[in-house]
Order: C-alpha cells, then structure tokens, then sequence
C-alpha cells in the first residue's frame, strides 16, 4: 500500500512539473518569442491609428505673368468604420449611410461586416460637409470621418486632355495629374491616439503619435489661359466645320521650349471622368500619338542639306514628277512644276521629288542614294532634330520610330520616303520642338509644360534651361526661315492673317495606315508654322495643327493651315507684334 501511495505521489509530481514547464514554456513564448505581435493585437483593441492625408497640391496656369488655378481642391470627408465594433450595429449603420450618404458610398456592406480581421474600412468618399455632418450626429458605434479633398476646376474643361485627372482612390491619371502624380500627392502622416469602446479618441496617453504630414507641390504650367482658351475655342469650330472629331494644336516658344497650348479634341470634363466611354479620349494626343506626319519632314530634311551645305535654295534639279527609287516610283501630288527647278521651288509645291533629291544630295550624289546619304538624314533626324525619340517634356510620351540605315528596314525607298514623313512615325510634340529648332537659330530646347511652383503662396519660377544642343547652324535657321515663309507666300488666303509680318509655314498631308497598309480614303493634314516680325527678328511663336477622322480625307492646306491662319493672327495681336 505505500509503494502504490508511494508511486501515485510521485506520478503527481510528475504531472504537475510537466504542467507547470507548459505553462513556463507558453508564458515564454507569448512573454518574450512573440511579444511583439502580441502587444500589437493588445494595440488594435485600444489604440486607433488615422491616416493624416496629406494635401494634394493644386494646379495653376498662367494669365501673362500671373499663375491663376485650373485645379483647386474642395474639403470632402471620407466615412470610415471599425467592423469589429460596428458589427453589432450594422444595420442601423448601413440603413443611415443609405438615407445620408447614398451616392458616395463606395464599398458593399457584406464585404465590410464580413471580414473578421480589418479594422479600417473606406465605406463612402468625397462626402460634403452637409453630409458628413449628419452622419457624425448620428454617433454610430465605430464609425468616423476623414478629412480629403476632391478636384474642382475653376475653368471647366479647359486644359482637361493635358491635366488629366484623380480618380476615386486619390491617384493622378493621365496628363500631368499621372505623370507628376509623385509631386503632387506630397506624403501622407500618422495618428495613433488611444481609444475608448465606442471608438473615441482619448487625449491622455503615451501611445500617442503624430507624424505630420506633406503636402504636395502647388504647381504651375506654362500654359498660357488665354492661348489655351484661343485655340480650344478655333479648333472646336474648326472640326465642327469640317465634320471630324480628332484634332490637336500645340502653340510654344521656339526661344526656351515653354509649351503655350496643347488643345485637344474630343475633350472631356474631368469631373466626371468616369462617364467617358472611350479611355483614348484621357491621352494627351499631342505627346503619345506617333503618326506619319508627311510632308511637314521636309523642313528638316531640307534643312540637313543645307547644313551640310550640300545644297542652296537656288540648287537646281530636273523634275518629272517622278522618281524612281528601289523599283518604286515617287510621285509628285502638285503637278506641273517640270524640267530644271529649284529646291525652293520644291520646298513651295510640296514636291516629293524635291526632298528625294535633297537625300541623294546629302550622299554626295545627284542621281543616286548612297549610304552616306541615309547615315546623315538619320543623324540630323534622330541625334539633331530628335524625330523618333522622347522629347523629355514631363508628362507622358510615345518615343515613335525612326529606322536607323543599318536596319534590314532601312532601304533607299524607306528613306526617300521619310524625306516627306512617310515610313516614320513621330509625335506631333516632337514635330513642334524640331521645327522651333530649325527657325530660332538653330538651338534644340527640351519642351517643358512647368513654369514653376507655388510656395507660401508665392509663385516661384523656375529659371529657363539652357538649350540641350545646336541642331543646325545659325546661318542655315536663317535660310530655312526665308524658304518657309516663301512657301507660305504662295497661299494669298494667309496674307490677311499675317498682317504684314515675317511668317512661314508647311503643310502635310500624310496617307494613314489600317491594317499594316496604306489606304486612299483617309488622309491626316498637318500644318507647322512659326511667326517673326521681321526677317531679322527671332521668332515668337511656333504653332503645330493636326487633324484626322476614321475614312475621311483631310489635307494639310485646306484644313489644318487654317486653323494655324485664325490662332497665327491671335498670336500677333496677342504679343503685340508689330514692326
């Protein structure tokens, strides 16, 4: 009988030493192993921690010298709840959101009540003060509000296709609200404050912690209202004249690279984004559609030959009207212009036997295309002029394409044809900053749609850049601007426009592509020009025109050059240019 007492005594100890090692190991463990993640789920039952959002910077345009808002933000609330608290009360919450707050709810409500883990749920956005009001004075049980801002625009939907726009989520879409999204959106802070059951902060405590946080930059473009507001208003009627719905104008300053304009059409009301039906309306055409833009390239290519003085405008050639490059014959649009000719005379009529001969010229040759020739077109088209790559304007861009001589592409034909903006595609952005380049002396500036910024509110500008490079000479800008303004001569529709000063011009009127090919039905006009007042004088303005429509044939004289005609004769009267 001891022996057994005597075994069952010391089988106790046994079990009570184990169970006690458990409760030691188990208390180590939660103690010192997981510690951390215990005190955290302590924290979430007692401590609430809010996002402090930072302000999204607003912004401005410019009205002459002054910066004026384009994009303001509005005080809105965002409601958001603790399931876990607000489960026991759901459905009065959910039958007071719905009576309150119907159109700016933004979650399901068997989603929030399901999820058994989340303490923080978005239920509606941008709700105005009104609103938030009367869902606060209801106290629902773990329920809050959280100060946002929404976008207003002061000037409706000016600008809309270069802005962009914020979608419900609070990030930058498109334009420059996408691209400088970072700037903009500053860096939200941090409030953990310790709470009671019912969700209300309590103030005494040392879990208390505010990290404040950043508002984003107030930013102001470089464009300008009024030249905005001038050619949204010229292109709107234009295409409504003309029956078509797609056209962009761009309007910069060939002496520093400041974007005045970029106008779009179809535009859109930014506010209400979300009813846009086709997501191409939201791209900025001027910087992301590369396109054939025709003969408008043979300003560039003309000017290559110039520089390299391989040619004059008096340079003579024989025209047929045809040429033959590669078995393919090149024909002329304008007919009738035959026998000895002059590259100006080329220039004038838009004869695409004219810029093929300025090519053979830049290889040395008068009857043939060399090698040599192709490597210099290339040379001043991607490395000088910057045709097919990104220009570094700061909101986003498509690079286009530019085939280099060496490709299995790059044949004698390919070539010819991007003497006249066929075989290559280019943004219409790319087009404006290289033909700035060609008539201000010659100097490349990256374009920019940033003037500066707004701190404390005084405006700040920034200082112009340098140009990046020299992409032709002086003396060859000088001839280039005497054979454009020659060729624009020949329009006697422009002289009203151009009020007897110093402006040049270049039509194109490029074949579209559908399906990989080239079809007869459809056709993209394009017009670049540039206004000086005098011939010695530098130039003020550059403008790039373009339009297109699905099936429709549009040219570059009848359609796009007078849209450049209307916002020209603004610009002179705008800047006061007289001689």
């Amino acid at each position: 009988m001891k022996d057994f007492l005597k075994l069952r005594s010391n089988w106790l100890r046994v079990v009570f030493v184990a169970a006690l090692t458990l409760i030691v190991v188990q208390l180590f463990k939660i103690q010192v192993i997981k510690h951390d993640e215990y005190v955290a789920k302590a924290e979430t039952q007692h401590v609430m921690q809010n996002t402090i959002v930072a302000k999204r910077g607003e912004i401005y345009v410019m009205d002459g010298d002054e910066p004026v808002p384009i994009v303001l933000n509005e005080k809105v609330w965002s409601v958001i709840l603790d399931p876990q608290v607000s489960k026991s009360s759901k459905d009065e919450i959910e039958k007071t959101l719905r009576t309150e707050a119907s159109d700016y709810i933004v979650a399901d409500f068997k989603d929030v009540f399901s999820d058994n883990f989340t303490r923080y749920y978005v239920i509606a956005r941008n709700v105005p003060y009104k609103v938030a009001q009367k869902i606060k004075d209801a106290s629902l049980p773990g329920v809050w509000m959280q100060g946002n801002t929404k976008r207003v625009y002061p000037e409706g939907t000016m600008a809309s296709g270069l802005i962009g726009f914020v979608n419900a989520e609070g990030k930058g879409q498109y334009g420059v609200e996408g691209a400088l999204n970072e700037e903009l959106s500053g860096e939200n802070g941090v409030l953990k404050t310790v709470k009671d059951v019912n969700n209300i902060p309590l103030t005494i405590g040392d879990d208390n912690v505010k990290i404040p946080a950043k508002d984003g930059k107030n930013i102001v473009l470089s464009i300008d209202r009024n030249i905005q507001n001038k050619a949204e208003q010229i292109l709107e009627a234009k295409t409504k004249e003309y029956k078509v719905n797609n056209g962009t104008v761009i309007v910069m300053d060939p002496k520093n690279g400041e974007i005045w304009a970029i106008a779009s059409t179809p535009n859109y009301d930014a506010e209400n984004y979300g009813k846009v039906e086709d997501a191409k309306v939201f791209q900025t055409n001027a910087t992301m559609d590369a396109y054939e833009p025709a003969s408008v390239c043979k300003t560039f290519a003309m000017a290559a030959a110039i520089d390299m003085d391989k040619m004059t405008p008096d340079t003579t050639y024989y025209n047929t009207d045809q040429t033959i490059v590669d078995g393919w014959p090149i024909n002329n649009l304008t007919k009738g212009h035959t026998g000895n000719i002059s590259m100006q005379t080329a220039l004038s009529y838009s004869l695409n036997t004219g810029s093929t001969q300025a090519l053979r010229l830049l290889g040395d040759s008068e009857t043939d295309i060399t090698g040599v020739g192709k490597e210099r077109l290339f040379d001043y088209y991607y490395n000088k002029f910057w045709l097919g790559k990104s220009t570094g304007i700061e909101i986003a861009e498509s690079s286009g394409i530019i085939i280099p001589p060496d490709s299995e592409n790059g044949t004698d034909a390919r070539y010819a044809n991007m003497t006249f903006g066929q075989g290559m595609n280019i943004t219409a952005m790319q087009i404006a900053v290289a033909y700035s380049a060609v008539v201000n002396g010659g100097e490349y500036f990256k374009p920019t749609v940033v003037r500066g910024e707004i701190v404390d509110g005084e405006f700040k500008a920034n200082e112009y850049a340098a140009a990046d490079h020299e992409a032709i000479s002086a003396a060859t800008s000088k001839t280039m601007r005497q054979m454009l303004v020659k060729a624009r001569s020949l329009f006697s529709s422009a002289k009203p426009y151009d009020k007897g000063l110093y402006i040049g011009g270049k039509t194109g009127t490029a074949q579209a592509i559908r399906d990989g090919a080239y079809v007869m039905d459809e056709t993209i006009a394009t017009y670049a020009g540039f206004g000086a007042v005098s011939e010695n004088d530098d130039p003020e303005y550059v403008i790039v025109t373009k339009l297109w429509e699905d099936g429709k044939a549009m040219d570059g004289a009848a359609h796009a050059k007078p849209i450049f005609d209307e916002l020209s004769s603004y610009m002179i009267d705008y800047l006061r240019m007289t001689k």
